[in-house]
């Protein structure tokens, strides 16, 4: 077992202790019952006095009440123990995304994060019930079953201590090498055919004005045909792996069969006692067989575990560290705009993308700015500088004078607040999604913010007001009102600097004159920096223009006034 994997399973030791514990009992009452039971009805074809098998009675007796409640047990500890490990495992994973995002995941798709946050995740789950706990159950389990039987007859305790490490060794070291890339590439498979069909969805529009379309089905039917093969190579090994524990389980039962007949025959052991050598087998096998699979299973969950290291593995995109009491103090308070600057900056997402290069930009406290430019020019970028999403690799971004780079970013937020062009609304209410900006927001702070952004006079029109359901993605609104309602949790952050990404994308020009003019309004005495590459969007704004990506060679100077 990985160190990986010991580290994720570190926090629930002690509940999985316990399961072993029960599954251990509930596995040994199993094969226990199927030997004493051999036992006694050889025993009792003898006719013996009737005491002399009550004790084997009430054997059997607890036995099959033993096997229930510790099995009951062992599920219900073992489950507990593999969700408290999934819910760790999930709430780190959030916290290392939080610090990652999103400078940090330009190396991932988003739909291969949501499947890692899903399946890869799940993974853990059946790393617990079906790997770990099988394994170490059957273990226990076969290790008694081979002392006992080896004691009775040590050449049917050999043969059974041969097929169970056949079964729970040799058969996963066949599949192996049956299978060498197949179970570890199911999860990668799985989530480029996830990342693929995610593609053709939302570029649909695109791929079909250009022609495009057939490319992404061929790939599709590639990825599909390259998972379906690796899923049959797995499945193959699985049927392989069962049919030889079906054999050894036979040559255990046979072996015991002939060994045992002969010790009687040779007066080494018990008439009676033949059915129990002979029986055992097949009981422990009932507990050895999953095995195989769930060698295969752990193949899986290795690779997943894998796949959501490499999120943990992945650089912090941005310097950390406690922020100074003199950097504090610099820091703007209350309702004081600040200044922003951008002093001879160069940015880039990955080591090979440069996004802006040499980049001078100045927002005096209350400017109005359009930042504007051709697509991939930047204007994000910058963006993403400004609230400290990203540090910039060369050159430096300052609030106040004070380096970004010395507060973190969080404080950064509290200042510079950034509506994206994307941003997100939750299937929730409307006072649910408002109070993300300010939890503690009282309902007329609420409308107060509605209000700001023209949402107010609506928002009382509707018979569940600020309960109202907004839907999937605020699909139960227009775009306006996504927008608006984005502006108005924006608004309650309290930021004196506002950053609005293509605020007016996919509006009709004068729907989109509207928007921004009442975002401006909204604002009052803040920054607001509108991003965008509408010209009719720029009225009564100072605009700066970005070059394209292939002009920023040279330096621009982008500065503005008020």
């Amino acid at each position: 077992m990985t160190t990986s994997t010991l580290r994720v399973l570190r926090p629930a030791w002690g509940r999985l202790s316990l399961a072993v514990l029960a599954g251990t009992g509930a596995a040994g009452a199993a094969v226990a019952l199927t030997a004493v039971s051999a036992w006694l009805i050889s025993r009792a074809a003898l006719h013996p006095p009737i005491l002399h098998l009550m004790v084997a009675i009430v054997a059997v007796r607890a036995c099959g009440l033993g096997r229930g409640v510790l099995r009951y047990l062992e599920r219900l500890i073992g489950h507990d123990a593999a969700f408290r490990v999934l819910a760790g495992v999930r709430i780190a994973l959030y916290r290392r995304l939080e610090v990652l995002a999103p400078a940090g995941l330009a190396g991932f798709r988003r739909a291969d994060l949501a499947q890692r946050l899903a399946a890869d995740v799940d993974a853990v789950l059946d790393l617990v019930t079906r790997v770990l706990l099988p394994y170490a159950v059957a273990a226990a389990t076969g290790l008694a079953s081979v002392l006992v039987i080896g004691a009775l007859v040590p050449v049917a305790g050999l043969a059974l201590a041969v097929a169970l490490l056949v079964t729970g060794v040799a058969v996963p070291l066949l599949q192996r090498v049956a299978a060498r890339r197949a179970d570890g590439a199911l999860a990668p498979l799985r989530a480029g055919l996830a990342t693929a069909v995610v593609d053709l969805v939302h570029g649909l529009p695109d791929l079909l004005a250009y022609q495009r379309i057939d490319v992404l089905r061929d790939r599709l039917a590639d990825l599909d045909a390259r998972l379906t093969s690796a899923s049959r190579r797995s499945a193959a090994t699985a049927g392989l792996g069962a049919a030889v524990t079906t054999l050894a389980t036979g040559a255990a039962v046979l072996a015991g069969l002939l060994a045992g007949a002969a010790a009687v025959r040779a007066g080494d052991l018990p008439g009676e006692l033949l059915a129990l050598v002979v029986l055992t087998p097949l009981a422990v096998f009932e507990i050895a067989a999953p095995l195989p699979a769930a060698a295969q299973r752990y193949a899986t969950a290795r690779a997943s575990l894998c796949r959501l290291a490499e999120i943990s593995a992945a650089p912090e995109p941005l310097r950390s560290g406690p922020e100074s009491p003199a950097t504090a103090a610099a820091r703007p308070t209350g309702n004081r705009v600040p200044e922003l600057r951008l002093e001879r900056v160069t940015a880039a997402w990955t080591p090979d993308r440069v996004a802006v290069r040499d980049v001078d930009l100045v927002l005096p406290p209350g400017a109005r700015v359009a930042l504007t430019g051709p697509s991939g020019a930047g204007k994000s970028t910058v963006a993403a500088l400004l609230v400290r999403f990203l540090d910039p690799v060369a050159g430096r971004v300052t609030l106040d004078g004070v380096d970004l780079r010395d507060i973190p970013g969080d404080r950064v937020r509290e200042v510079v607040g950034y509506l994206p062009e994307d941003a997100y609304l939750f299937d929730t209410t409307i006072a649910a999604n408002l109070r993300i900006g300010r939890p503690a927001a009282t309902d007329a702070e609420l409308l107060d913010a509605l209000g700001q952004a023209r949402l107010r006079d609506w928002a009382a029109s509707l018979p569940d007001g600020l309960q109202t359901l907004v839907g999937e993605h605020g699909m139960a609104l227009s775009g306006g009102q996504r927008r608006r309602l984005a502006l108005a949790r924006l608004l309650l952050t309290g930021a004196r600097v506002l950053i609005l990404d293509e605020p007016g994308e996919h509006l009709d020009d004068a729907t989109a004159r509207a928007l921004i003019r009442d975002l401006l309004t909204a604002a009052g005495d803040r920054t607001v920096l509108l991003i965008t590459h509408r010209t009719a969007e720029l009225a009564g704004l100072r605009e700066v223009k970005l070059p394209s990506a292939a002009g920023q060679a040279g330096r621009p100077a982008l500065r503005s006034g008020r």
